[in-house]
């Protein structure tokens, strides 16, 4: 299982030479930004284990409740909407599909 830091390292490696690619301390963690709108990061879920968090967007949520290994943010006993944390453990495939929705969806959003 990852910890944070490699969860950090596998975000990176896959958002790397996006144009407009930030980083940012945000919600706790660390937050991945195109264009200044949050793709995601690293997150836990509420056991503690380290997982993949990305921002799908709620016009995303029906295609991202569809996807394996993802399961709602939940904070303070809230579910955050359009945000998921993903299994690490994800076969290849999987974990691209998210990182593209969560790309699209910040695509998708004025530059801030």
């Amino acid at each position: 299982m990852e910890n944070e830091q490699d969860i950090i390292a596998l975000v990176r490696e896959r958002l790397e030479g996006l144009p407009g690619l930030s980083e940012k301390k945000m919600m706790g963690g660390h937050c991945f930004l195109v264009n200044g709108n949050m793709v995601g990061g690293a997150g836990c879920n509420e056991a503690g284990d380290s997982r993949f968090m990305m921002r799908v967007g709620k016009d995303n949520s029906a295609k991202a409740e569809a996807l394996p290994g993802g399961e709602p943010l939940i904070k303070g006993g809230r579910r955050m909407g359009g945000m998921y944390l993903v299994d690490p453990d994800q076969p290849e495939e999987v974990i691209s599909e998210w990182v593209s929705l969560a790309v699209g969806n910040a695509l998708s959003l004025p530059a801030k």
